[in-house]
């Protein structure tokens, strides 16, 4: 099973210059925009082996690392 290291590898790919662990609001401060936000859903189903269905595609889920890691976490466990 992936880890919580995975995920802050994979933000990383996106963009380094970016402090992961300490950004609130990815995606309401425009530092995800929705091309990013594709990618990163893309990468974390092939990661996690989870889908991504659209209801969870909220801002919500994706404005933090431990946002994104709280529903990763939710997916698996329906698995």
């Amino acid at each position: 099973m992936n880890t919580k290291d995975t995920l802050l590898d994979i933000l990383n790919d996106i963009d380094d210059s970016i402090d992961w662990k300490e950004q609130k609001g990815l995606v309401d401060e425009r530092i995800l925009d929705s091309f990013c936000v594709i990618t990163l859903i893309s990468d974390l189903e092939d990661a996690y082996g989870v889908e991504i269905e659209a209801a969870e595609m909220i801002p919500e889920n994706f404005n933090s690392v431990d946002a994104i890691w709280d529903m990763i976490t939710r997916l698996q466990e329906k698995l």
